[in-house]
This record gives C-alpha cells, structure tokens and sequence, in this order.
C-alpha cells in the first residue's frame, strides 16, 4: 500500500519545523561580557502544527450508472486536496549569569517575587549564622543596661 499524499505534507512541515528548533534553541549560546561573566539566555519555544487533506471523489457517471464511487472499487486514484502549516514561538523567560563566583538565573519577567525570594535565601541564612556567631565568641560586647 502506498503513502498517502498527507503523509508527505506532515514530514515535510515537521522536517521544517525541526530545523528551526534545536537544543540551541532553549538553551542560548553563551555570551562572554568584558568582566569575565557568562550569560545564557534561556526560552520558551512553543509549536503548532496542524495538517488536513480531502479527497474528492469522480461527480456520478449519470449516463452510464457508474455508482461505484470511492476508490477502491475502481482501482484508480482519486484527486487529493490538503495543506499543512506550523507555527513556532520562542519567548525569554531568564539569563543564567555566571561570575564573580556566584550563579545566578535572572527571570525576564520582573514580577517572580518568589523566585527572587528564594535566590536570596542562602545569602541570608549565611549572614544570620555570620551574626550569631559573631555574638558567642565576643560576650564582651554584650551591652546591658544597669540601673
């Protein structure tokens, strides 16, 4: 049995689709900035794709009574009509900036207060630990009010 003329409609548009996407794609190419940082932009690609065919069969031979209809009845091929289409969005949603010994994601869009929230967390939790036990080695600088 052979492909259908859908078949090739939808390799084609996929193929195309395939050479426009690529890992590269989501995750950027590096970028080097005259500091030493590494910047790597990071997307979101999203894809649509949708295919449609009809075949059409032969108007009724009126004359002759050929009521067959349909192809395989008549061992011949029928007119095929169809198209197919695609569509590809890539968005930015954040930078992977490495440097200065730190990593850090960079959302695009600046209402991620969770997301900020968390990349601070560690930096904090040091500063607090810092601050505790700057406070058990020197007991001396303990101010008590005397009256």
């Amino acid at each position: 049995m052979g492909n259908h003329p859908i078949e090739s409609l939808m390799k084609t548009a996929m193929e195309s689709i395939q050479q426009i996407v690529d890992v590269n794609t989501i995750v950027g190419d590096p970028v080097e900035t005259h500091d030493g940082s590494v910047i790597i932009p990071i997307s979101k690609v999203s894809c649509g794709f949708a295919a449609g065919g009809s075949e059409f069969s032969p108007p009724d031979d009126k004359e002759g009574g050929n009521s067959g209809g349909g192809s395989s009845g008549q061992g011949g091929s029928l007119p095929f009509g169809g198209g197919a289409g695609a569509g590809v969005s890539v968005q930015p949603i954040a930078f992977l900036v490495a440097g200065n010994g730190t990593i850090r994601l960079l959302p695009v869009d600046s209402n991620v207060v969770v997301d900020r929230i968390i990349d601070t967390v560690p930096d904090l939790l040091d500063r607090l630990s810092g601050m505790f036990q700057k406070k058990k080695k020197n007991p001396d600088d303990i101010n008590i009010a005397r009256d």
